[in-house]
């Protein structure tokens, strides 16, 4: 059996910027299809032309799924219940990469400090609304 897994987001109208900017951290292929490139015959909603209906980041450090929901009132990205775990080479890359999400708009959530178990650790949720754990090992 060959499987693969991947997280999808429904972004409220944001996949296109979200992506874009996750591309340009994690490297990779960035793909995106908008509704104004298929057929929406039979759909339940009538979404706008130019919404991501799917879009894929894959061939880097990141593989995600995402796309614009389509709905009347699209839920909010921002959950406590759901984050994507970023595990760096370095403590110094770590900083850097929550840099990286601040100096765009992120928050950070938890320190990048000394965890108890023995790596750094903190949270930061990016300007999208998505929690990004970020994780460097202890050295062996």
């Amino acid at each position: 059996m060959s499987l693969s897994t991947a997280p999808y987001i429904s972004f409220p109208g944001t996949t296109a910027e979200a992506m874009t900017f996750y591309q340009s951290i994690f490297g990779g292929e960035l793909e995106m299809l908008t509704y104004d490139s298929m057929s929406t015959e039979g759909f339940p909603v009538k979404p706008e032309p130019d919404a991501v209906a799917h879009a894929s980041l894959t061939g880097g450090a990141l593989d995600l799924r995402a796309g614009d929901s389509i709905g009347d009132e699209p839920s909010p990205v921002t959950s406590d219940t759901y984050s994507l775990i970023v595990t760096v080479g370095s403590v110094a890359e770590g900083e850097a990469l929550i840099d990286t999400f601040t100096a765009a708009g992120g928050t950070v959530e938890m320190p990048f400090l000394a965890a108890p178990w023995g790596d750094t650790y903190g949270q930061v949720r990016d300007s999208f609304g998505v929690l990004w754990q970020v994780d460097a090992p202890a050295a062996p």
